[in-house]
């Protein structure tokens, strides 16, 4: 479980085939204190499993699944990455719950800057925009970002120096693509609001409907 605040960038090295997947070789750009082996680490907001790490270097597996699903496979040796070391209990919960599986791909549509800060458009699959509203959470390659506001296949965010310049997003261009996880909590409201056979027994089948979360002030 991660948060979407960004410890750093740092480096792939290199990449190689495995059995239908890719090992990444990476180099964090900043202390990796305490490493553990075996522990999650997010690429670009990718959930990878951290092995072989000497001081700041590491090794990765992607999967096909994660490779068809994110912009990772495209990365080329070289290229900076977003990092983030998995939430542990005694952290601040800075940003949002993120739980590093990406939902799909999205291309900036448009950067502009406004002041101190930079706002960027844009685009995804129409299928995943039901879950961005405004003023909710959003996870770009990684970093946790507030929705601005959001319409059919798109929407908006206003990222600070501070982010541009520790992060990733600071490269970004018209046609870049990213990858997008969406708020975890709609997708379990939706499933838990969609029809479906319910498999409780007793008295709580059927309680949870739209009316059941406007009387207790979700709505």
């Amino acid at each position: 479980m991660f948060t979407g605040i960004v410890a750093g960038t740092g480096v792939l090295r290199r990449k190689r085939g495995v059995d239908g997947g890719m090992a990444f070789d990476l180099e964090a750009g900043f202390v990796f204190a305490d490493p553990e082996e075996g522990e999650s680490v997010a690429i670009n907001g990718v959930c990878l499993t951290a092995y072989s790490i000497k001081n700041q270097q590491f090794t990765v597996d992607v999967s096909p699944e994660t490779l068809n699903r994110s912009t990772l496979g495209g990365l080329h040796a070289g290229a900076s990455v977003n990092m983030e070391r998995a939430l542990r209990l005694s952290d601040r919960l800075g940003g949002h719950i993120v739980s590093g599986h990406v939902d799909c791909v999205a291309m900036v549509r448009e950067r502009k800057p406004k002041g101190a800060f930079t706002l960027f458009s844009f685009t995804l699959p129409e299928q995943w925009d039901r879950y961005l509203v405004e003023k909710g959470s959003v996870t770009i390659d990684g970093v946790s970002l507030t929705v601005n506001g959001c319409s059919s296949g798109q929407f908006d965010v206003s990222i600070i120096p501070q982010t541009l310049q520790t992060t990733t997003l600071g490269l970004l261009q018209n046609g870049s693509h990213v990858n997008i996880e969406v708020d975890i909590i709609g997708k379990y409201v939706e499933k838990l609001l969609s029809p479906q056979p319910s498999r409780v027994p007793g008295p709580v089948q059927g309680k949870m409907s739209s009316a059941f979360l406007a009387e207790h002030g979700f709505f």
